[in-house]
């Protein structure tokens, strides 16, 4: 489904310079942000009310997952993404501009301005996600699941799991504010560092507090809801959030690991496509493997491995039907991990997880040599890719529509499509999963 409200999330990352050519001449694909500063809001561009996020990156070279801690190298294989990156407000939007939403000290925080929620730039269905929170004394706050655009009604918009010490409807810590309460009154959590883990599972809604069973719910109303941003509410006092981890659930597996049922060489393909040890081995090139099936707004993942140094490869989403004469017009995600001068912020080649030539990927990642998880999320015009569970992109599709992604903007669904670039490819994929999701 088109996302009907498109968010304008003001990144400071600029189109890469791979997104000039003549769009009718493009040959097949593939060809630094600012210090850290304190995260803050800016005033919204041209979609009035939104508040727009100024994003700012971390010029470190070393290796970001490793870095952050965010994620065990176990959890970003298994398919876990970090939707907060530790380090800025990226891949964010607020739905009131008035609120401080900041990052100091590792943790997005907020004290002041109106009743508000920080929201996830794109939609998750069925989701594990665990959450830290720290709340000052008196504090009132919640995290929202499967929320949309415009959050107002508590019983239709959004799940929130509450975050409050004192209530007077008796909906403290962990409860389902006015679905269902936790099953013991959860006080005096407030100056600690405390853990939400939460599971939205088609009707159901669990709860965990500190490792702790206390929530059970089933959403048998007429109102139930399927997909949606996740939110971080700001409503009174200081909230601080250090840690979003979310694992999707309930993925559908493409690849069957012995053969390539549901899969499709693209005529005119010079690429070898095999199966091996439960991985598509793709080599020489140029050529392409799709699926039989197309896809519109999904949660795609996979693990890529290069089996050298500097080779480039990539996969194709939303993409016409391959021929010989057009064998991949659709939105390539680039897999190559090369960078400048020893900093990993500065991509060779727009980086894996970038859109290629549409916006490169703030962050390499992945080693070549290496397997990495690719976790593309696509909503409408936006499209968001986390690389080992870190975020390296989240653009939105501007251009006018067009029935060719090539040429402008495609929201219909497409194929997935793996690339053999050249003769040098040397690439396996394996673990290749999807789940569509409904608009929020």
């Amino acid at each position: 489904m088109r996302l009907k409200t498109a968010f304008s999330l003001a990144v400071v990352l600029g189109l890469s310079a791979c997104d000039k050519p003549a769009e009718k001449s493009e040959p097949g694909p593939s060809s630094a942000p600012a210090k850290t500063t304190t995260t803050t809001l800016a005033s919204a561009p041209a979609s009035g009310a939104e508040a727009a996020i100024v994003a700012t990156v971390d010029q470190s070279p070393a290796n970001p997952v490793l870095a952050r801690k965010l994620l065990t190298a176990e959890e970003a294989a298994s398919g876990w993404i970090s939707l907060f990156d530790g380090e800025s407000l990226f891949g964010w939007k607020s739905t009131k501009e008035d609120i401080n939403w900041s990052v100091k000290d590792g943790a997005i925080t907020a004290d002041s301005g109106s009743n508000g929620v920080l929201l996830s730039s794109v939609p998750f269905g069925d989701f594990e996600l665990i959450c830290e929170f720290r709340a000052a004394e008196g504090t009132n706050s919640g995290v929202f699941l499967r929320c949309n655009a415009d959050p107002k009604s508590i019983t239709e918009d959004f799940y929130e799991v509450n975050i409050a010490d004192s209530q007077k409807d008796g909906y403290l810590t962990a409860s389902l504010v006015e679905r269902a309460k936790a099953t013991e009154e959860i006080k005096g959590s407030a100056g600690d560092w405390n853990t939400l883990r939460m599971i939205a599972n088609g009707k159901s809604v669990q709860v965990f507090y500190n490792g702790k069973s206390v929530l059970e719910y089933t959403d048998e109303t007429p109102a139930l809801r399927l997909s949606g941003y996740v939110g971080l509410q700001k409503n009174s006092g200081k909230i601080e959030f250090r840690k979003v981890n979310l694992k999707p659930l309930n993925q559908t597996s493409l690849f069957n690991g012995t053969d390539l049922t549901g899969w499709r060489v693209v005529p005119g393909s010079k690429s070898e496509f095999t199966v091996a040890d439960k991985a598509i081995h793709a080599v020489n090139g140029a050529g392409f493997l799709e699926t039989a099936e197309a896809y519109k707004d999904f949660v795609f993942q996979t693990q890529v491995k290069t089996q050298a140094k500097d080779l480039n490869s990539g996969f194709f989403f939303r993409a016409l039907p391959g021929t010989e004469a057009a064998p991949s017009n659709g939105y390539e995600v680039q897999v190559h991990n090369g960078y400048k001068n020893g900093d990993r912020n500065k991509a060779a080649n727009a980086g894996t997880g970038a859109i290629f030539r549409r916006i490169e990927a703030r962050r390499v990642v992945s080693n070549d040599l290496e397997w990495c998880t690719i976790t593309l999320v696509t909503s409408g015009p936006r499209a968001a890719v986390w690389v080992d569970g870190f975020e390296v992109v989240n653009w939105e599709d501007t251009r006018a529509a067009d029935e060719n992604p090539r040429k402008g903007l495609r929201v219909d669904g497409g194929h997935f499509s793996l690339q053999g670039h050249d003769p040098t490819t040397d690439v396996l994929f394996r673990e290749i999963t999807v789940r569509e999701q409904a608009a929020p």
